[in-house]
């Protein structure tokens, strides 16, 4: 079965660290671009951050640049979302998506277009 996987969240402080990773089962990554999104309560789904499968650029939304980190392994065919000083608004469920094709020099566009696979999503919750 061809799907992507998320695990690594959870509650955590303000403050705090988490890292989601998003393995892939069934196929390898290297022919795909990966981007993370997150959507919190009551509001609409936003790109996060998006890692090209080609040169290693990346790209992340104002929100979360210089606090969130993404990589990718893929002889793990596992894709990493370190997230450090998390805040209440960070909480939301964490989508990765994967999106085939030869990707360069990531931006804003990386969140646009069809994603040829999802994950499920996981709660990430910051709270005191």
């Amino acid at each position: 079965q061809l799907q992507l996987v998320e695990s690594g969240g959870g509650l955590v402080q303000p403050g705090g660290s988490l890292r989601l990773s998003c393995a892939a089962s069934g196929f390898t990554l290297d022919y795909y671009a990966i981007i993370w999104f997150r959507q919190a309560p009551g509001k609409e789904r936003e790109g996060v951050s998006c890692i090209s499968n080609t040169d290693g650029s990346t790209f992340y939304a104002d929100s979360v640049k210089g606090r969130f980190t993404i990589s990718r392994d893929d002889a793990k065919s596992t894709v990493y979302l370190q997230m450090n000083s998390l805040q209440p608004e960070d909480t939301a469920v964490y989508y990765c998506a994967a999106k085939h094709g030869y990707y360069s020099r990531m931006s804003y566009r990386c969140y646009d277009g069809k994603m040829d696979y999802w994950g499920k999503g996981i709660l990430v919750t910051v709270s005191s």
